[in-house]
């Protein structure tokens, strides 16, 4: 461990790094497991000690909290098969209250900063999802507005592409799918999986089955993960029409 004075210059690239470890076990990019719990916790106990060496360092804060929040979903993440679910799919009983509970502490604190970071912005944006009794009753229309203070911190397509999921459900599909093919025409995610994903999910929404079909296809060529493809081949499945 560096001496303290060296410890504020190294903070970003070591929260990077915990959290690609967290999220290489919450969504593993490759083979055939569908969670890596291990990744989690070990990201988790690291987060934990970062806050011990930075007592009070809203980034830790945020960060830590996020990984507790989504690390509470763990084990509504899959079925009994090890199938992965869709959050609107999942048992929001199975979740761990405890865990949604202290990262909800740890979200208050890194927001009562002068200036919270992207962490603690994504880490609110997760508390929302943890404290919505279902999908349905999910406060979108903050959590539209947090991606929108999250894309003037840390501007990004990827960013961009999740604003547009919230955005479509505050003011309907139609206005979240201009907003990801304008994302889609600029070629900056022609690669990753998660746009056309996103495209046939609205597509569904819209009644565009043979659209929302094709779209299935090009997400499901793009997938690394194996239990992500059978995610979205069950999904293309269930088109109806």
């Amino acid at each position: 461990v560096p001496g303290r004075e060296h410890l504020a210059e190294r903070l970003t690239d070591v929260l990077a790094v915990v959290y690609l470890v967290f999220t290489e076990g919450y969504a593993p990019s490759r083979g055939d497991v569908p969670i890596r719990s291990e990744f989690c916790a070990e990201a988790i106990r690291l987060g934990r000690l970062l806050l011990e060496l930075l007592p009070g360092e809203g980034e830790v804060e945020g960060l830590l909290a996020l990984m507790l929040l989504h690390g509470a979903r763990l084990a509504g993440r899959a079925d009994a098969a090890g199938e992965l679910l869709l959050l609107e799919e999942q048992d929001r009983c199975r979740w761990d209250r405890d865990s949604i509970e202290e990262g909800r502490t740890l979200v208050r604190r890194a927001l009562s900063h002068a200036l919270p970071g992207p962490y603690a912005v994504q880490s609110a944006i997760a508390a929302l999802h943890a404290e919505a009794p279902s999908f349905a009753a999910t406060d979108w229309a903050q959590i539209a507005g947090l991606y929108q203070v999250l894309l003037h911190l840390q501007p990004s397509a990827v960013v961009e592409l999740n604003a547009a999921a919230a955005l479509s459900m505050v003011e309907g599909p139609g206005r979240g799918l201009d907003l990801i093919d304008a994302l889609s025409a600029r070629g900056v995610l022609k690669d990753y999986y998660l746009l056309p994903a996103a495209r046939a999910d609205l597509l569904t929404r819209l009644g565009r089955t043979a659209e929302a079909r094709s779209a299935y296809d090009e997400a499901i060529a793009l997938a690394h993960s194996a239990p992500e493809r059978r995610l979205l081949e069950r999904r293309r499945r269930g088109l109806s029409g």
